[in-house]
Parts: structure tokens; C-alpha cells; sequence
């Protein structure tokens, strides 16, 4: 075994006969003469990557035109209506543009230079509803990415009609040569974010990239934290906030998902529906959110660490109920909890697993029936119960999907530590947590920005959504070059008119 990376066909091939002996090897590869003369023109192409009907009605006509006049490979190229076709002799850019979509045309007198035409088929394989599935709407547009490129592309630009936009197409993967495509707004968008973006995308070698995760992952500042470093989302709302705030987004063909960056912890928790209400309904389902993490971060910990070590702060009014719910139950609480937490994740993940209307079902009765056979045999009191259930609900108000899995993962370890030391293991956990997200950067912006460092003339649009009349600056923590969004007109404030 060697640690070499495999080299492309075209470079052991000696010349273009042997290169085309290979393609044969496939059952999908077709090659044939369009003229009468087999012995003049040949086409050849892997037919599951063209569009026939495109080959049929550009390409082959062009043939009958010409057939008798002898044609050179240049006489085709000015009858061809195709505006990306390529004449070349080099191996490995026929390899790369016959695997990619393209015809390749060849004249037997001259074996060695050919013509490559691009008749790609787009949309081959792709779905062609784009409603977002996982970050459902209920005001607002639903529109969402699709697993191809340049429909994705296309509908940034309609939303973005800038030409300040700049799409830069990046090709990874050794195997697969999958298109990625970074975007940002000229004279807007930090070029330092922009060129350790490039950079990053550039340095890393995979061999299939299946999807934008395995790139968000790759580039990330720390590949080690449980943490997000960029925000994935298929919305298409939410990558165009994010581009004319100064951020920049990759796309990946064959990716629903777009990341941006640089993010920060804030942005996890903020929902494009916040801006699409009143800024006081916004605000409030915003806070209800960030309290709900907080209480699925702490709350089973919190029982545990009361009913192991701190009887003496419970009220007297709930001492009774406790008893009464532990009275019958054998486990320690440490034990009572991991059950119901594992419990839960495992009717979660099996639900997502099951087909929609199989998977709703299990998680809503499958809850019902094993709670309530936990609690009749005594394996956990009802009280637990009702915590653990309002955790996991807690945990699925976060907007984006990955800082939902971090949420419930963290929830381990601080239960773990507050059956070890009760309240201070809290404290502790708390502590190395907030540690960590202090050290954590996104493309080498602070991710506790603007909290840490502490910029309060920033903290407008975090945990509460003002109105669009204190909204027309962009977030100064990630330096863009132009921070006025737009010039609010205001009755209260004219001077903002000038």
C-alpha cells in the first residue's frame, strides 16, 4: 500500500486511442459516426451524462449539413450553436471534459485533436420542488436551494440583483471534481474573510464530496468542537442576509445546503421570521428561544444536582411531590435521567429514520406509551418525566438544525457533572463551555462576538430585534468595508435623509 493519491487515467495513457480503449470499458459510453462515411467522423460520450434531445437537434444536424465537404474540427466550431466547446490534443482535459458532460468529436484522419462540445445534462437527477423542508416557513418566503448548482446560483440572483456580487467556482474533490462556488459583495464583504476562505478551500484534498457539510467541516477553525463554526441553511432568505451583511456563503453542487461565515453563537438562535414580524413579537420569540436553550442546557442537571445534594434549597411546597415520585423508583436520579434523556433520542432518531408519516407517528405515541409504561413501573417518576420532555422540546426551538445536536449533546456531560458534584459541576461545566466558545473563532472572527470581546454599540440586533429604524448598519464585529446598509427616513431623524 502506498499513501500516493491516485493519478488520473489520462496520465498512464499514451496517446488518445488507448484513453478512448478505456472509456469503452463502460456500458454507458457510446461513440458513432453521424455521416455515411464511418470512417471520417466519430462522436463519442457517456450518454447518462448529455442531453439527447439537445444532441439530437443542435449537434447531428450540423453533420448532414456538412457531410461531403470534408469539414475540419474549425468548420464545425463556427456551425455549432454552442458557445463552451474547446479544440485540444492534451489527455487529461478531454478526461476532465468527458467525464464532466461534453461530446468529444474527432476526425479519424487526425486522431490526436478533437473537439469538445458541452451538451451537459443539468438537470438529470435532480428534484425540481425547491420548498425548504427542514426550516419550514410560516411567514415569509419559502423558497430553498436544490441539489444543483446553478439553480442555486440563479436564484441568489434573483433575489440579489447586484452586480457587487461575485460567485468565485472553486473544483474539489480528486474523484468526483465537484463544483464549489463562494459568494461575496465586492467592496462590501471583508477580502481578508474572502481570501482565508479561498485559501482554506483550496489546501484541502478529498476524494468525493457527497455534500457542503464535508467542506463546513474541513475548513472550520476547529475541527474538534461540537460547535458549528458556519451557519448551514437551505433558505435562500437567510444566505442573502447574510451576503449583504458582509458575510460570505459557499455552495456546492449537489448540496441543498448553503454555509456562511464568519458566524457567530447569536446567529444560530436568530430566525428569518423575526424580521418578517413586528420588531416587539420578533424580539419576544427570539428571548423565548434563547431561554429555551438555556433550560434544555440545565435543566435535567439541575434535578439531579438537587435531588442528590441540595435537598435543603427545594421549597417546602414541592418537597412532598418529590417523595412522593421517588418514593418506588430503585434507580439513583443519575440513572433515572439517563434513561429517560437516552430514551428520548432514541424515539428521535428513529423517527427521523422512518418515513415521514411512519416517523410523526412513533415519536408521538412511541412518547406517550413508554413514558407512561416508565412511570406505572416505577422506573422514573413523573416529575422527571415532564422535565425531560420540555428539554427535548426546548432543544428543537433552535432555528438551525446542527446547534440543535449540540445542545442536546452538551446535556450529557453536565448531567454526568452534577451527579459528581452537584451545583458546583454545574458551575464547572458552565464554566469549560464558555471557555471554549470564548477561544472559538469562525474563519478568525470571534465567535462570542459581540459579547467578547464586549462591543455594546454591536449588540443592537442580538438578543433582541430592533426596529429597521436602528438597523441600517451592518455588524461591525465582522469589519466590513462599508458599514450603511441603507439610509432609514425618518420624521424623528432627518438628518439621516442627507
Amino acid at each position: 500500500m502506498t499513501n500516493q493519491v491516485i493519478e488520473p487515467i489520462s496520465e498512464k495513457m499514451k496517446n488518445l486511442d488507448e484513453l478512448i480503449c478505456f472509456f469503452k470499458k463502460s456500458s454507458d459510453y457510446h461513440h458513432f459516426s453521424p455521416i455515411h462515411k464511418e470512417d471520417e467522423i466519430e462522436i463519442s460520450y457517456y450518454r447518462t451524462l448529455v442531453n439527447q434531445e439537445t444532441l439530437n437537434q443542435y449537434v447531428i444536424p450540423v453533420f448532414q449539413y456538412v457531410e461531403g465537404k470534408h469539414p475540419q474540427l474549425e468548420d464545425l466550431m463556427r456551425h455549432l450553436p454552442f458557445n463552451d466547446m474547446e479544440l485540444t490534443t492534451d489527455l487529461a482535459t478531454i478526461e476532465k471534459k468527458i467525464t464532466g458532460g461534453f461530446i468529444m468529436i474527432r476526425l479519424l484522419k487526425n486522431r490526436s485533436k478533437v473537439l469538445m462540445v458541452n451538451v451537459r445534462d443539468n438537470k438529470s437527477g435532480y428534484r425540481q420542488s425547491n420548498e425548504t423542508d427542514n426550516e419550514f416557513s410560516v411567514i415569509g418566503p419559502k423558497i430553498g436551494f436544490v441539489e444543483n448548482l446553478d439553480t442555486n446560483i440563479g436564484l441568489i440572483r434573483h433575489k440579489l440583483t447586484d452586480s457587487r456580487a461575485v460567485f468565485k467556482e472553486i473544483t474539489i474533490g480528486n474523484m468526483s471534481k465537484t463544483r464549489v462556488c463562494l459568494l461575496y459583495l465586492e467592496g462590501i464583504t471583508n477580502p481578508e474573510y474572502v481570501n482565508t476562505a479561498i485559501q482554506r478551500l483550496e489546501s484541502f484534498s478529498l476524494d468525493v464530496v457527497f455534500d457542503s457539510s464535508l467542506v463546513d467541516q474541513i475548513i472550520s477553525d476547529n475541527g474538534n468542537s461540537p460547535f458549528p463554526q458556519f451557519l448551514s441553511t437551505e433558505r435562500v432568505d437567510r444566505v442573502t442576509f447574510a451576503v449583504i451583511n458582509g458575510q460570505v456563503a459557499i455552495l456546492a453542487d449537489g448540496s441543498p445546503y448553503v454555509f456562511t461565515g464568519p458566524s457567530s453563537l447569536n446567529d444560530f438562535f436568530i430566525s428569518p421570521e423575526d424580521y418578517y414580524m413586528p420588531w416587539v413579537v420578533g424580539s419576544f420569540f427570539r428571548i423565548i428561544r434563547l431561554l429555551g436553550v438555556v433550560f434544555s442546557l440545565f435543566a435535567s442537571a439541575m434535578y439531579v444536582a438537587l435531588m442528590t445534594y441540595h435537598f435543603e434549597v427545594i421549597p417546602d411546597g414541592l418537597i412532598g411531590p418529590l417523595i412522593s415520585a421517588r418514593a418506588f423508583v430503585p434507580f439513583t436520579p443519575l440513572l433515572e435521567v439517563i434513561f429517560l434523556e437516552i430514551t428520548i433520542e432514541v424515539l428521535r432518531e428513529a423517527g427521523a429514520r422512518l418515513p415521514t408519516k411512519i416517523g410523526s407517528t412513533l415519536g408521538v405515541v412511541g412518547g406517550i406509551v413508554i413514558g407512561q409504561a416508565a412511570v406505572e413501573a416505577a422506573l422514573t417518576s413523573n416529575i422527571l418525566l415532564i422535565i425531560v420532555a420540555l428539554s427535548a422540546l426546548t432543544s428543537f426551538t433552535t432555528p438551525i438544525f446542527k446547534m440543535s445536536n449540540t445542545v442536546r449533546l452538551l446535556r450529557f456531560p453536565i448531567i454526568l457533572a452534577a451527579a459528581c458534584w452537584g451545583g458546583l459541576g454545574i458551575l464547572i461545566m458552565f464554566i469549560l463551555i464558555l471557555g471554549h466558545l470564548m477561544k472559538l473563532e469562525s474563519l478568525g472572527s470571534p465567535y462570542l462576538a459581540p459579547f467578547y470581546p464586549t462591543r455594546p454599540k454591536y449588540w443592537a440586533d442580538t438578543i433582541i430585534r430592533p426596529s429597521y429604524r436602528w438597523t441600517w448598519k451592518r455588524n461591525g464585529t465582522i469589519r466590513p468595508i462599508q458599514d450603511v446598509r441603507y439610509v432609514p427616513k425618518s420624521q424623528e431623524n432627518p438628518d439621516h435623509e442627507k
